[in-house]
C-alpha cells in the first residue's frame, strides 16, 4: 500500500488567516490532498442557532483562495469541512460560492466540486422519534423529547468519513462539506486508499488542528502528514517548529473527555496503546491505534435555540470591604431585581454576574480563587425575550451593585465604579439544546451530496 500524503494549513479555516509561507513550503512537497477543518463548538451556540458565522468573510476567502489555487496548480483534491464555522446549509453554499468566484477570477480550468449538506429539520427528528428512534443525550443530558426539539432553531448532523470518501470516489476535485467530525476530513481519502479505520481516523485526530500538534506553539502554520497502514508521520512546516512525541501525544488528548478514545459515527479509535517516537528532527511518528466498530452506527447531532435578547454592563470594584463581601452584594442585587421584575424562573429573565479577578473564567470550577483580590471587574449579563426589558433589567442589575447595602457600610457614596453608565447591546442569547446521538442504518444516510462543474472560463462566459 503506497503512502498517502496530506497537507493541513490550519485548524480552523478563516478564524484567523492562515500563514502562507509554511503552506507553500508544504505544497513544494507535492501532497496528495490538501485538507482543512472550518468549524468548532468552541465558538458557542450563537453562530449555529442564528445561522451566522464567527469568522470574517474576508478571512474565509483568504484561506479558501490560497488553498484552491495551490490545489488546482498541483492537481490534487481539496477538502474543507464544517463550512463557515458551523456546517449549516448556508455555510456550505457560502463556501461553494467563494470557490466559484475565485475560480472565475483566476481563470482556473474546469473542475468537479461536491457539496455535502448536513442540516436537519425539526420535523425530520420528530418523525424519527415517532418511528421509535431514541435521540440519546451525551454528557449527562436527558434524551431528547418533542419540547427540546421545539425550542431548537437549527440542527446539524456530524458526518464521519463515509460521505466525503464517496464524493472523492465519484471524482470530486473540491469537497465542501457541512458539519463533520474533524478527523473524518482526513480519514476519507485514507479509507478510499484501503487503510483501516484505525489508521485513517487516528491520522485525522493527530492532524486536525495543523500546527497545534507541534512545538513551540504557533497558530495557523501548516503540517505535512505521510500515512501508510499502521504508520503515521507528521512533519512541521514552519522552520521554527518541530513535531515531537510529546507534542503529538498531547494533541491526541486535546479536547477529549476520555483521552484514549475518538468517536465517529461508525465506532471509536482506541488510542490506549499508541506508541510515539521521533522520526527525524521535525517529524514524529505514531503507531498502534486500533478501532472498535459500533454494533449500531450513531450520528452526533448539534442543535441550538434562542433564549432571548442579551444586554451587558461593566462594573469595577476596588473597595476592600465590598470585594470581601461581593457574593452578599450580588445576592442583595438579585433580590432587588426579583422584587421589581418577578422571580426569574417565572418572569422569563436571567442575570449573570461574571466576576473577573476571582472566578470570571471558570466560575464554580475555579480550583484556587484568590483570597484577597485587590480589584474586581464584573460583567453584568442579562437575558430576556423582550429587548427593552432586558436593557432595563441590566441597568438595574449593574446599578444595584453601586447601591448594595452591606452590613457595617455607613457611607452613601457607593462602592462600585461604572465603566460607563451605558448598557451594551450583545448578540441574542442562544443555548446548546442538542448534544445527542441518533441511531442510523447507514453512516451516510443523513447527508446529501450535490455535484457541479466549476470553471473560470464557463463562469466568465455566463
Amino acid at each position: 500500500m503506497p503512502d498517502i500524503t496530506i497537507l493541513c494549513p490550519t485548524g480552523h479555516l478563516g478564524f484567523t488567516p492562515l500563514e502562507p509561507d509554511s503552506f507553500r513550503a508544504g505544497c513544494e512537497l507535492k501532497p496528495d490532498f490538501i485538507i482543512a477543518d472550518s468549524g468548532s463548538c468552541d465558538i458557542g451556540p450563537y453562530p449555529l442557532g442564528a445561522d451566522g458565522q464567527a469568522s470574517p468573510a474576508a478571512w474565509q476567502r483568504h484561506d479558501l483562495e490560497i488553498m484552491l489555487t495551490e490545489a488546482r496548480r498541483l492537481g490534487v483534491p481539496m477538502i474543507v469541512g464544517s463550512a463557515s464555522d458551523t456546517g449549516t446549509d448556508r455555510g456550505v453554499r457560502q463556501f461553494a460560492d467563494i470557490i466559484r468566484d475565485v475560480a472565475a477570477e483566476k481563470g482556473l480550468a474546469p473542475f468537479r466540486m461536491a457539496t455535502i449538506f448536513s442540516e436537519l429539520t425539526r420535523d425530520q427528528l420528530l418523525s424519527r422519534m415517532q418511528a421509535g428512534s431514541t435521540i440519546q443525550g451525551l454528557d449527562g443530558r436527558p434524551d431528547a423529547d418533542a419540547a427540546l426539539i421545539g425550542r431548537t432553531d437549527r440542527i446539524v448532523a456530524v458526518m464521519g468519513g463515509e460521505p466525503i470518501a464517496a464524493a472523492l470516489a465519484a471524482g470530486a476535485d473540491v469537497v465542501i462539506a457541512g458539519r463533520a467530525s474533524d478527523c473524518a476530513l482526513f480519514a476519507a481519502p485514507l479509507l478510499n486508499a484501503g487503510m483501516s479505520p484505525a489508521t485513517a481516523y487516528y491520522a485525522g485526530k493527530l492532524m486536525e488542528c495543523a500546527s497545534f500538534c507541534c512545538e513551540p506553539f504557533m497558530g495557523k502554520e501548516s503540517i505535512f502528514g505521510r500515512i501508510t497502514e499502521g504508520d503515521i508521520r507528521v512533519t512541521a512546516m514552519h522552520p521554527g517548529q518541530r513535531c515531537t512525541p510529546a507534542s503529538l501525544a498531547s494533541h491526541a488528548m486535546y479536547e477529549r473527555r476520555d483521552p484514549f478514545r475518538e468517536y465517529v459515527a461508525s465506532g471509536y479509535v482506541d488510542m490506549t496503546n499508541v506508541h510515539y517516537e521521533q522520526w527525524d528532527e521535525k517529524t514524529a511518528r505514531a503507531t498502534g491505534a486500533t478501532f472498535v466498530p459500533s454494533a449500531q452506527p450513531m450520528v452526533k447531532l448539534e442543535g441550538a435555540g434562542k433564549v432571548g435578547e442579551r444586554r451587558l454592563a461593566i462594573v469595577g470594584i476596588r473597595d476592600p470591604y465590598t470585594i470581601e463581601n461581593i457574593d452578599k452584594a450580588m445576592d442583595w442585587a438579585r433580590a432587588r431585581l426579583a422584587e421589581r421584575f418577578g422571580a426569574p424562573e417565572t418572569a422569563g429573565w436571567t442575570v449573570h454576574y461574571h466576576v473577573y479577578g476571582r472566578d470570571g473564567v471558570m466560575g464554580s470550577l475555579e480550583p484556587s480563587p484568590p483570597l484577597r483580590p485587590h480589584e474586581l471587574g464584573i460583567v453584568v449579563e442579562t437575558v430576556c425575550q423582550d429587548a427593552k426589558r432586558a436593557e432595563e433589567i441590566c441597568a438595574l442589575a449593574s446599578r444595584n451593585l453601586f447601591y448594595a447595602r452591606l452590613k457595617e457600610v455607613k457611607g452613601t457614596a457607593g462602592a462600585a465604579a461604572l465603566m460607563s453608565d451605558e448598557i451594551l447591546v450583545g448578540k441574542p442569547g442562544y443555548e446548546w439544546t442538542l448534544n445527542h446521538v441518533m441511531p442510523v442504518r447507514d453512516a451516510s444516510e443523513l447527508f446529501r451530496t450535490e455535484f457541479s462543474t466549476v470553471g473560470g472560463a464557463a463562469r466568465k462566459a455566463a
